[in-house]
């Protein structure tokens, strides 16, 4: 893509802020999407809970991307907390393709690519599923199809990137594990046959770009390594590179104890294939697990 103007919803997390310093850094410029009185004409007002949009701001952008959301596992599953998470994905990404299906033609973005998630698949125990599986079963399934379902309405091309377990220390399911396992306090959780689908944060903003990038790509891609692998297998690379002891284990009945609902995904199994994203010709620069937690530090 030659020097565009990229509107980001989600540019103070982990995957947008990454997303952000890789697109400035090449001289694109980012529009952020904020919450407050914007600063500048760099921002853009917007509420995703409420579902509203300050629509003017995204005209003359060359693409959106919706990477917003309050933190599926930040804390624990109320039903208060769920209608949250729903409500920022759901009524947000609504609020945004709207927004960009009612520009006028000469300036309304080519593509919306919006945020997914590979829980689309609900549990799959040691199966492969790729993009071509039907959505899975409970609280997460069921978001991520009225997620997508949101973003139909933009009239554009749009993607949805259904990103795994990102492997990094600034934040996500990693950036709880590094410090447990720098104290020497890592261990497995539950048995820990259970396939984790992981991505470093290096992959997936190349792979985000990559479909920013190619006109020719829509609907949904798996962000994932092409190499998922166990949670025990994620223990024993983790105490590998970080050269500390990994004895220690956390039983499944503590794991629901102390998570609720939210131990199910911790303890489910998604054994996701990218094969979308290798057909359309991405090259993952860290596909193996080992690879990933060393990039992560």
């Amino acid at each position: 893509m030659e020097r565009a103007r990229i509107a980001v919803a989600g540019a103070s997390g982990l995957i947008g802020g990454a997303l952000a310093r890789s697109l400035t850094a090449d001289g694109h410029t980012v529009v952020r999407l904020v919450r407050r009185a914007p600063q500048g004409a760099d921002e853009v007002r917007w509420d995703p809970e409420r579902g509203s949009v300050d629509a003017e701001g995204l005209a003359g952008c060359d693409a959106v991307v919706n990477l917003a959301g309050a933190g599926v596992g930040n804390r624990r599953w109320t039903e208060a907390y769920k209608e949250r998470i729903r409500a920022g994905r759901v009524r947000g990404t609504a609020a945004l393709a709207e927004a960009v299906a009612g520009l006028p033609a000469d300036v309304r973005p080519r593509v919306f690519l919006n945020g997914s998630a590979i829980g689309y698949y609900g549990e799959t125990g040691d199966r492969p599923v790729d993009e071509s599986a039907p959505p899975g079963t409970g609280f997460l399934p069921h978001l991520c199809v009225e997620w997508e379902a949101a973003a139909q309405a933009a009239g554009v091309r749009t993607v949805f990137a259904r990103t795994g377990l990102v492997v990094a220390r600034g934040g996500g399911a990693w950036g709880r594990l590094f410090p447990l396992f720098r104290a020497g306090l890592g261990g497995r959780m539950g048995d820990g046959r259970q396939y984790w689908s992981f991505i470093a944060l290096h992959d997936e903003v190349a792979a985000l770009r990559h479909l920013l990038d190619h006109e020719g790509l829509s609907g949904a891609f798996n962000l994932t390594s092409p190499h998922p692998v166990t949670n025990r297998e994620v223990t024993e690379a983790m105490s590998h590179v970080l050269r500390r002891p990994a004895v220690f284990a956390v039983p499944a009945p503590v794991l629901r104890t102390v998570l609720g609902e939210m131990a199910g995904e911790v303890l489910g199994s998604a054994r996701v294939l990218p094969t979308r994203l290798l057909e359309s010709g991405f090259r993952f620069a860290f596909p193996r697990i080992e690879g990933a937690v060393r990039a992560a530090l």
